[in-house]
């Protein structure tokens, strides 16, 4: 089952995403791909995620399609104008890639290609809006296309805004779902009793929300990102847990696994689960969470 059938049908879908290669080796990433084959419902490919320049979404996605995955494309106007987004949606289309992220894109000042000019020629509504006319059968310039696509289209929300900026997230998704999103991929969670309560929120928005569960490498990850990241909170007791664990990296392992029992547990539409180039720990992931 697709994971477009999958949302449609209210099953719980298992994303894992897979960062691709910084180079043009994807070799890796097929070995990595095959770890999980028939585990989970498709495999998220970044878009060169923290402004970091690796292969394309769309070089990823059609090479793990080629091998018998279905993939999520991300794409995002930082880096591309709208000739150049029509022009890769159209391919990924034509490449039997059925279900696409907008993202916003993280600002190139986090990347390692500090000279590089962000372009923007669209906001994330506009790239959604864009998506909408080629489903339409048209392009941005109002001329017919020969074959129209179809997506599952999917974005980003923040789930650890708090007070008023929950308020105005919202409000954004709202007009996101008027642009014809069917899924809301979230900002990664850990406080799952915090995340109950934005949950309840979200129940009436009229959208599928995927929470992201983040794979932590240490207890100083969890630190520095519970005391540097604004809108992720990680609740103290379990970066204690993996301080003291013996095996640390394990400890990590069953913390990411247990958050996706959780949320599965509280009715969530399915999960996301980033494992930041450990890969090879998705297996075990999804065997504490017994998935």
């Amino acid at each position: 089952m697709s994971i477009g059938d999958k949302i449609k049908s209210g099953e719980f879908v298992v994303l894992g995403e897979f960062e691709p290669p910084k180079g043009s080796d994807f070799s890796p990433l097929l070995s990595m791909a095959n770890l999980v084959k028939g585990r989970v419902d498709g495999l998220i490919v970044p878009e060169m995620a923290n402004a970091v320049m690796k292969a394309s979404s769309l070089g990823g996605c059609c090479f793990l399609q080629s091998h018998g995955f279905e993939t999520v494309l991300q794409v995002s106007s930082r880096d591309r104008n709208r000739l150049a987004l029509q022009a890769d949606i159209l391919a990924a289309a034509g490449m039997g890639i059925s279900t696409i992220m907008a993202i916003p894109g993280d600002e190139i000042r986090y990347g390692d290609h500090h000279q590089a000019r962000a372009v923007y020629d669209l906001d994330l509504i506009g790239l959604l809006d864009c998506l909408q006319k080629l489903q339409d059968g048209k392009d941005m310039a109002g001329i017919e296309l020969q074959g129209s696509p179809r997506f599952v289209v999917g974005t980003t929300f923040n789930a650890g805004a708090r007070g008023g900026a929950m308020g105005i997230e919202l409000e954004e998704l709202k007009k996101k779902i008027d642009k014809g999103i069917r899924f809301a991929v979230t900002t990664p969670v850990f406080d799952v009793n915090g995340f109950q309560q934005t949950l309840r929120r979200l129940e009436s928005a009229g959208t599928s929300v995927i929470p992201t569960v983040l794979l932590l490498k240490s207890a100083g990850m969890a630190r520095y990102i519970d005391r540097n990241i604004s809108h992720i909170s990680i609740p103290p007791e379990t970066i204690q847990s993996i301080q003291k664990a013996p095996d640390k990296v394990r400890r990590c392992v069953q913390v990411a696994g247990e958050t996706v029992k959780q949320l599965k547990q509280m009715g969530v539409a399915g999960i996301s689960i980033s494992t930041l180039g450990w890969e090879d720990k998705l297996p075990q992931i999804l065997d504490e969470a017994r998935i």
